[in-house]
C-alpha cells in the first residue's frame, strides 16, 4: 500500500507541477486554455471550471496543456471530436460529409502569441520542475543539513568496481591519502570526484602522501568513471555492525544476523567495518571465523565467502551484507541557513542535470546501455522504498526524479516540449511557422517513438523482476 501511495504522490506532484508551469504561462501571457490534463489519452473524469476543462486521463505516464489553436494536441487526448474540414477538389455531398469551416485563429489563440511568448510557455514545464527540485534540495539543506565532504584519505577500495585497467588502484593500502590525480591537488572526495569526471580518457597518474605513484587508463565511458569513483570508500569511522543481510547468502547460512557487531575476523581484530570488509575480501572461498557480540553477549559464527573474479582474474571475497551505518550516514550534518540553503539547492539541482544529460548522451554514444532504463515498475519500486526511509530521502528521491523529468523533456522528439521548441526553431529560420498538417503528423510519430521508450523501459522493468 506504502509503494502504490508512494507512486501516485511522486508521479502526481511532479507531472502537476510541470503542467502547472505551462498553465500558469499560457495565462499570464491570455492564451486561451480549453484543457488542464494529468495523464494522456482518452479523459477517464473531470470537470470545467471557467474555460478550462481539468481532467485526469486513462494513461498515468504524463500529462499536457492543450491551448487554443494547438490542434496537434489531439493526437495525445484520445482522438478528435471535430467534423472532418473538406479541402482540395470535390465536395462534401461527393464524399456523403458534413463540412466543418477552417477554424479561423483568435487573438487568444498560441499561435497568434509572438515567438518568444510561445517559446516562454513550451519552457515553462521543464522550469517549473528544475524551480521544484531546487526548492527540495535547498529545504534539506535548511532543515537536515548538508553531508560534510570526507578528505581525500581512502579507507579501502571496492575492487568490483573497478573498471578495466584500473585494478592497480585496489593495492591502496587503508589509510593512504591520495595527494593528486593527474595536474590537479586533491583535498578531499569533491576534488576527487571533479578530477575523475573532467579530465580526458586515457594514462592518468594518482599521487599519495605515503604510497608510490600509480597511473592507470581512465576510460571514456561516464558510467565507468562514475564506477571507479564509487570505488572508494572514505576513511570514516563506521562501527563494523550488521545492517541487511541478503537472503540466501553466506552471512545467512553462517548465522550472522542484523545488529551483530564483528570483533575479530580470522583471529585479527576489527575496529571498523572497512576493515571487516577487507578481511571478506581477502578471503574469497576459505572458511572465515568470526567472534561477534550479539545484544551484549559473545559469540562465534563461521562463514565462507563467496570467491568471485575480476577481470584481471584476481579474486575476491564476498558474504552479502551490508552496514548499519552507511559510511555516508557517519559523515556529521551541517545546516546551511537561507543562503547556505538557497546556494546548496541550486548546487545539487546542477549537479543532477549535469548527471541526467550525462547519462543520456551514453545512451546515445553507447557509453551505457539501454537496459539501464527504467519504467513504471522501477519508479514505484524507489518511491516505496524512500517512502519507507523517511520523509528526507523521499524529497530528495522527488527532487531527482523532478530533474529527471526536465531533462526528459527538454528531448528534441514531437510530443515533449524539446519537440515543440524545435518548432519553433525552425520558424524563427524560416520566418513562418510548419504548417499544421505536418505538425500534426511529427507530433503522431513522436507520440509512437515515446510509447514505444515506455514500452522498453517496462519491460526492462519485468526483466529485473525475474533477474534477468
Amino acid at each position: 500500500m506504502i509503494t502504490i501511495l508512494a507512486t501516485i504522490v511522486v508521479l502526481g506532484v511532479l507531472i502537476f507541477v510541470h503542467e502547472l508551469g505551462h498553465f500558469m504561462t499560457a495565462k499570464a501571457v491570455d492564451i486561451e486554455v480549453p484543457r488542464f490534463s494529468i495523464g494522456l489519452g482518452p479523459k477517464a473524469f473531470g470537470f470545467k471550471r471557467g474555460e478550462t476543462e481539468y481532467v485526469i486521463s486513462w494513461l498515468p505516464l504524463g500529462g499536457y496543456v492543450k491551448m487554443a489553436g494547438m490542434e496537434e494536441m489531439e493526437s495525445i487526448e484520445g482522438g478528435s471530436t471535430k467534423k472532418p474540414v473538406i479541402t482540395g477538389a470535390g465536395t462534401a455531398e461527393d464524399l456523403g460529409l458534413e463540412v466543418e469551416e477552417k477554424r479561423q485563429a483568435g487573438p487568444r489563440d498560441f499561435e497568434s502569441k509572438s515567438l518568444p511568448a510561445r517559446a516562454l510557455v513550451i519552457s515553462a514545464g521543464v522550469i517549473m520542475n528544475l524551480l521544484f527540485a531546487f526548492l527540495l534540495f535547498s529545504i534539506i539543506a535548511m532543515v537536515w543539513g548538508v553531508r560534510g565532504i570526507p578528505e581525500s584519505r581512502i579507507g579501502g577500495v571496492a575492487e568490483e568496481l573497478l573498471p578495466r585497467n584500473a585494478e592497480a588502484l585496489a593495492t591502496i593500502p587503508s589509510g593512504t591519502r591520495i595527494t593528486q590525480i593527474g595536474r590537479e591537488s586533491i583535498d578531499d572526495f569533491q576534488d576527487m570526484s571533479v578530477a575523475l569526471s573532467q579530465a580526458g580518457a586515457g594514462p592518468i597518474e594518482f599521487r599519495f602522501d605515503n604510497f608510490a605513484p600509480l597511473t592507470i587508463q581512465l576510460p571514456a565511458s561516464q558510467n565507468a568513471r562514475d564506477s571507479l569513483i564509487s570505488s572508494f570508500e572514505p576513511a570514516v569511522i563506521t562501527p563494523a555492525v550488521v545492517g541487511t543481510i541478503v537472503k540466501g547468502s553466506p552471512a545467512e547460512q553462517g548465522g550472522l544476523r542484523p545488529g551483530d557487531k564483528v570483533v575479530s575476523a580470522a583471529g585479527q581484530p576489527v575496529q571498523t567495518w572497512q576493515e571487516f570488509v577487507q578481511l571478506i575480501e581477502r578471503h574469497g572461498g576459505q572458511q572465515l571465523v568470526l567472534e561477534i557480540e550479539r545484544e551484549g553477549q559473545p559469540g562465534t559464527v563461521t562463514v565462507t565467502p563467496e570467491a568471485r573474479k575480476l577481470a584481471n582474474n584476481m579474486t575476491y571475497g564476498r558474504v552479502g551484507i551490508a552496514a548499519q551505518i552507511a559510511v555516508g550516514e557517519a559523515l556529521p550534518r551541517v545546516r546551511t541557513g537561507l543562503i547556505g540553503g538557497v546556494a546548496q539547492g541550486a548546487k545539487q539541482t546542477w549537479d543532477m542535470v549535469a548527471l541526467t544529460g550525462g547519462f543520456l548522451w551514453d545512451l546515445v554514444t553507447g557509453g551505457a546501455s539501454a537496459r539501464n532504463l527504467g519504467g513504471p515498475i522501477l519508479i514505484g519500486q524507489l518511491s516505496g522504498r524512500v517512502a519507507r526511509a523517511g520523509l528526507e530521502p523521499f524529497l530528495a528521491f522527488m527532487a531527482l526524479f523532478s530533474v529527471n523529468l526536465a531533462v526528459l523533456n527538454l528531448l528534441p522528439i514531437p510530443v515533449l516540449d524539446g519537440g515543440h521548441l524545435v518548432f519553433l526553431g525552425v520558424e524563427a529560420v524560416r520566418g513562418r511557422p510548419l504548417s499544421l498538417q505536418s505538425r500534426m503528423r511529427l507530433t503522431q510519430v513522436g507520440f509512437v517513438i515515446v510509447m514505444a521508450i515506455m514500452v522498453w523501459a517496462f519491460a526492462n522493468d519485468i526483466l529485473r523482476l525475474f533477474g534477468l
